[in-house]
Formats: C-alpha cells, structure tokens, sequence
C-alpha cells in the first residue's frame, strides 16, 4: 500500500501534518507534526548510515535545502507520498515519507 496511498490529496491537505517516515530495514515507521521536523529527523537517521559521499551529499540537498518542505509536499501532491532509495549492505532500502494515515481518534 506505498504506492498511490494518498493519491488525489488536496495541495493543503499534504502540507498539513502529521507526516510518517520510515527507512526499510533500517527504521520503524516515525509520526511527526510537522513536515520540517519529519525531514530533520531522516536526515539525522541517513547521515549515520554509512551512505557513498554521492548519496550522502544526495540526500543532504535534498532534505535540508530551505525550501525541502515544499518540494517533497509537491510529491505528496503528484504522488500521494515521497519513495527514494538507496544502497547499503549490499541491497537497496526504500526511504518513504507519507501524510500520516487518519487513526481511529482523528
């Protein structure tokens, strides 16, 4: 169910949190308020890994660049979530960040 989940979602919809990230194999799926927050704390995850320089540099760009919480909020838009990927130990691992499914209490 990662791909299309939340296709169709209104462009003030996916800027509004909360927001799921998760890193297979490597991190359970995280809930955040905010979409900056959600993206610090990828960040914060991937730098530890122990990423090539070009995926490493990659990533940073992509995630801390001043408008990296309206980028990956077009993705939401286009998409229904953000999937990249990169390699480690020999297999690829799936990064994905996602408007947080609705629980039963929202």
């Amino acid at each position: 169910m990662r791909t299309g989940k939340n296709a169709g979602t209104p462009a003030a919809a996916s800027a509004a949190g909360p927001f799921t990230v998760e890193i297979e194999g490597v991190t359970d799926p995280a809930v955040f308020a905010r979409l900056p927050d959600a993206l610090a704390a990828l960040w914060t995850t991937l730098r530890a890994l122990p990423l090539g320089a070009v995926q490493a540099d990659a990533y940073e760009y992509f995630l801390t660049r001043p408008n990296a919480a309206q980028r990956v909020a077009e993705f939401f838009e286009r998409d229904g979530q953000l999937t990249l990927s990169f390699a480690m130990g020999g297999r690829s691992h799936a990064v994905w960040v996602s408007p947080a499914a609705p629980g039963p209490d929202r």
